[in-house]
């Protein structure tokens, strides 16, 4: 912007000193050219009027030619000069400037010689004085211009920097109002923006953690009924389950109550095959054939172990939703963090990516849950036809 203002300042003055300039630097040399011309009069008088045209002549400041004798072969102008006439004629390289005096011996015609140097005396070095101040109010007017770019730009740029500070989540960031009023009320406008967001977020926040708060009773309820069970082991089985759920709902209300958390990073390798654990129990009961595929070492990502768990349990959720029983599926994870979790199913349809899409009557939140999972960790989620593949950010 800056540049821009500096580029339209400099054509304008530009422009507004054309107009001024070349009608003072013709006015300069016209100027000139008539001094010149009235000291070749003053001179032609003066030798005209003296005793001694010829020693007049020869003192003149000026090349002066005493013509005694008019004859036919003289020029039209001394003709016309000896007729009582002061004549300016053009000459080679100047003018001349004839005039006529009556003497005892008849007519005498003065002639001064004016030449082209005579005529620009001082012409070029107006010009050039011209040109300098031309030059100067140019500069003057782009330095102008850019310190009040610069008031422009400098809050503007101060703006934007807030701007992208909140995009990326800091709602703490605030604009420092200045420059001229119109970015001022732009700055307290993005002000109080940041903070009706910040009081937003805080209140989704807290319904978040009530809502989820909410389903504690239900699970109280839940756990009462599986230790009601006879079989111990499936009960066992289904407290566990109830625990892992409890889990999710504290791991709910605490993520939503403490919102800023450090970076957090988990093993992979780990909670990957965890997850897989526990979902082979429903896919041995639907005959699902498993093929995990896991490094030996460990895979240090940049996600906490929660999210990771509940990205998994999206993917292979997704896969006992949307795929017949029986369908075989994949789990590879790769040393670099790359996660990829395929099935043999009839294969994905691209508007699971859209948050609230789903094919299975469904909330439509897993791939999306996924997909903000690995941008989160500083990388990427890819959908192919038979699957999900996964870049963790480490």
């Amino acid at each position: 912007m800056r540049r821009w203002l500096a580029l339209l300042v400099a054509a304008t003055t530009s422009l507004v000193l054309i107009a001024l300039l070349v009608p003072m630097a013709l006015l300069v040399r016209a100027v000139a050219e008539n001094g010149a011309m009235g000291r070749a009069t003053t001179t032609a008088e003066s030798v005209a009027l003296s005793p001694d045209p010829e020693l007049s002549a020869q003192r003149a400041s000026l090349p002066v030619e005493v013509i005694r004798r008019v004859t036919p072969r003289s020029s039209d102008a001394v003709r016309l000069a000896a007729l009582g006439r002061s004549v300016t004629a053009e000459a080679d390289e100047g003018r001349q400037v004839l005039t006529s005096v009556q003497s005892p011996r008849g007519t005498v015609v003065i002639s001064v010689f004016v030449s082209e140097q005579e005529l620009r005396r001082g012409v070029y070095e107006a010009w050039l004085a011209l040109l300098v101040l031309g030059l100067a109010l140019v500069v003057l007017g782009i330095v102008l211009a850019d310190r009040l770019a610069r008031r422009l730009v400098e809050p503007i740029g101060e703006l934007a920097g807030v701007s992208h500070r909140l995009a990326g989540g800091d709602l703490e960031a605030r604009a420092r109002p200045g420059g001229p009023p119109e970015l001022r009320s732009v700055a307290l406008a993005l002000n109080h923006l940041a903070g009706r967001i910040g009081d937003l977020l805080a209140a989704e926040r807290e319904s978040v953690a009530d809502l989820s708060h909410r389903l504690r009773t239900p699970l109280t309820g839940l756990r009462l009924d599986a230790e009601a069970l006879r079989d111990r082991e499936e009960a066992a089985r289904i407290a566990a389950r109830v625990d892992d759920l409890e889990r999710a709902v504290s791991s709910i209300i605490n993520d939503a109550r403490h919102h800023e958390r450090a970076q957090t990073s988990c093993d992979a390798a780990a909670v990957v095959g965890d997850r897989v654990r526990f979902w082979s129990v429903l896919a041995e009961d639907q005959e699902r054939e498993v093929s995990v595929e896991l490094p030996e070492s460990r895979v240090q990502v940049a996600v906490a172990a929660a999210d990771l768990a509940a990205a998994v349990d999206a993917l292979l959720g997704n896969v006992f939703a949307h795929t017949p029983e029986g369908t075989a599926f994949s789990v590879r994870l790769t040393p670099d963090g790359g996660l990829s979790v395929h099935d043999e199913g009839p294969g994905f349809d691209a508007a699971l990516l859209e948050r609230g899409s789903s094919g299975a009557g469904s909330t439509g939140l897993g791939l999306d849950i996924v997909r903000r999972t690995a941008e989160a960790s500083g990388g990427s989620m890819r959908l192919s036809k038979q699957g999900v593949e996964l870049l963790l950010g480490r």
